[in-house]
């Protein structure tokens, strides 16, 4: 299975959800989970990671992991072009290094070229960047070009954008 995973702040709550689904093409999900955390970590500049990787773990104790094949991340793998570690990459260490991560992400960030590939979908012309560890690159970008949908962000990614951002703090 895969899950795709966000979170969203509110004062002193975070709200992260996990859609789960079988294939990539799918068009719907087998299964939407959430779960609550209290006072997350402050934000900080520079490691947004601080404040999302125990949300994230949180959530996906509510899975089987040994069914789990690919998580994917609203956000970076790698930070810049010498692999300053973003989100995706302490995720997949989190699971030492056994479940691959793919980082989808709607907004360049700078200095970050090598290691990300700008996917375009449906007739948008601005692309998504993807990033990935634990995958071949070109493969991941595969993969979220063939999930359903005909626009720029995937379904199934708008479905878990929208139920992340939920107002049920």
């Amino acid at each position: 299975m895969i899950i795709a995973v966000d979170a969203y702040y509110k004062e002193n709550k975070a709200k992260s959800v996990g859609v789960i689904f079988q294939c990539w093409e799918d068009s719907k999900p087998l299964e939407v989970i959430m779960s609550y955390t209290e006072n997350p970590h402050k934000y900080e500049t520079g490691f947004f990671y601080k404040r999302e990787l125990p949300c994230i773990q949180e959530l996906l104790k509510l899975t089987d992991i040994n069914q789990i094949h690919t998580i994917v991340v609203d956000g970076y793998v790698y930070l810049n072009n010498e692999k300053k570690p973003g989100l995706g990459h302490y995720v997949y260490t989190n699971f030492s290094g056994e479940i691959p991560v793919i980082g989808v992400a709607k907004n360049a960030f700078h200095d970050n070229e090598a290691f990300v590939k700008k996917l375009y979908r449906g007739n948008s012309s601005k692309p998504l960047y993807i990033t990935s560890v634990g995958m071949e690159l070109a493969v991941a970008a595969e993969h979220i070009q063939s999930m359903y949908g005909e626009y720029r962000f995937p379904h199934l990614l708008k479905l878990l954008d929208k139920q992340t951002k939920e107002a049920r703090l």
